[in-house]
């Protein structure tokens, strides 16, 4: 079964994100440091995928994951991210998670696992 959210595009989940860093004081900058650091994009590529719509299956697709990606660790709306089976999926709630650490105004270092 393939869940809808692969098929949804990054664009129409970004705005979610944004107002959710920003509501708890973080910056939209913040919030494109953390996305560029897990994907690998820079703020040229990352913007590209925003304005042409792309679907988080082929945004990760097209993502070169951090290596340290693995020392993301915790709950997403209570599943453990290290225990995600779908890899995309996973790499999906990576993000929600880096999202969440963020907004709730984890250190920068921190939330990029440096």
């Amino acid at each position: 079964m393939e869940h809808r959210i692969f098929t949804t595009s990054v664009a129409s989940v970004y705005p979610h994100y944004v107002n959710k860093v920003e509501r708890k004081g973080r910056t939209k900058e913040e919030l494109d440091e953390v996305v560029e650091w897990l994907t690998g994009f820079d703020d040229a590529a990352l913007q590209h995928h925003l304005d042409a719509g792309t679907t988080f299956e082929d945004f990760f697709a097209a993502a070169t994951l951090h290596p340290n990606v693995s020392a993301i660790t915790g709950s997403v709306c209570g599943v453990k991210v290290q225990d995600v089976e779908d890899p995309l999926m996973q790499q999906i709630r990576y993000l929600d998670k880096l999202v969440d650490e963020l907004a709730k105004g984890r250190p920068m270092e921190k939330v990029l696992r440096s």
